[in-house]
């Protein structure tokens, strides 16, 4: 890959050169660097602000209560976890997070539950059917607020940055129910094949 990034970039630079725009083409690359920067930041930003209130929220209890709004939900999608299991709970963390359009401070806990899945698996060398629901709902989450879009939408300067919120429900409610759907039809054609 570095490869193709560096062919390109040399390739890139040789046109210019041929063309009489090279200062306007490494103009351009300081700035897209510059912009690069700037967004990373924000993303940094909105990373540490939903990841440290994850964690109040976790030690204040309000994942707790969360779990017990979510266990129907939870109880349909992943049948064979006890309601008390750990990797319930950090499961029940990432959905809502999710939820709340903190894709970053998902991902901690994502992990996490991934992990505690991982130990509930009787069969480490495969993928569980409680590990790809779990990886199917992090692909096709619903988010409330699409927090990440709604900032580089802000930081490009959108007229109306909120405007996409309707869409993003739409669209990630069909993907999931869509993805949700398919995976409940592996596992049940999976489990008749046995």
């Amino acid at each position: 890959m570095n490869y193709i990034w560096a062919g390109m970039i040399l390739v890139s630079l040789v046109v210019a050169f041929f063309n009489g725009t090279l200062n306007e083409t490494v103009a351009a690359g300081m700035e897209g660097a510059k912009g690069s920067v700037e967004a990373v930041l924000s993303f940094a930003g909105v990373m540490c602000l939903w990841s440290g209130l994850i964690k109040v929220a976790d030690a204040g209890g309000v994942t707790a209560v969360l779990e017990k709004l979510l266990r129907p939900v939870t109880g349909f999608l992943f049948p064979r976890l006890s309601k008390n299991c750990e990797a319930l709970q950090k499961i029940t963390v990432n959905m809502t997070a999710n939820l709340l359009g903190m894709g970053n401070a998902a991902t901690p806990a994502g992990i996490a539950a991934m992990g505690a899945l991982d130990k509930l698996n009787p069969n480490p060398k495969y993928a569980s059917d409680e590990m790809c629901m779990f990886v199917v709902l992090n692909t096709a989450s619903i988010q409330l607020v699409p927090s990440t879009i709604l900032a580089l939408r802000m930081a490009a300067g959108s007229a109306d940055p909120f405007g996409i919120i309707v869409p993003v429900w739409i669209a990630s409610f069909t993907a999931l129910f869509a993805a949700v759907l398919f995976m409940k039809l592996v596992i049940r054609f999976k489990g008749a094949k046995k």
